[in-house]
């Protein structure tokens, strides 16, 4: 994708991999970065399931 289109984009949504942070902030400087709501609800998840199992 050229730079020029690059710059266009204002927002990303990715998961919660650290590498395609990376990416994203390298490749797309414009764009602000969230984290998609499934891996945030996922993660809160797991860590609720596991405070029950203790």
């Amino acid at each position: 994708m050229p730079l020029k289109q690059r710059n266009l984009v204002k927002e990303i949504t990715l998961d919660m991999a650290e590498n395609m942070g990376l990416i994203a902030k390298r490749c797309f400087t414009n764009a602000t970065r969230a984290t998609d709501r499934f891996h945030v609800q996922k993660l809160a998840s797991e860590a609720l399931q596991e405070i029950r199992i203790k």
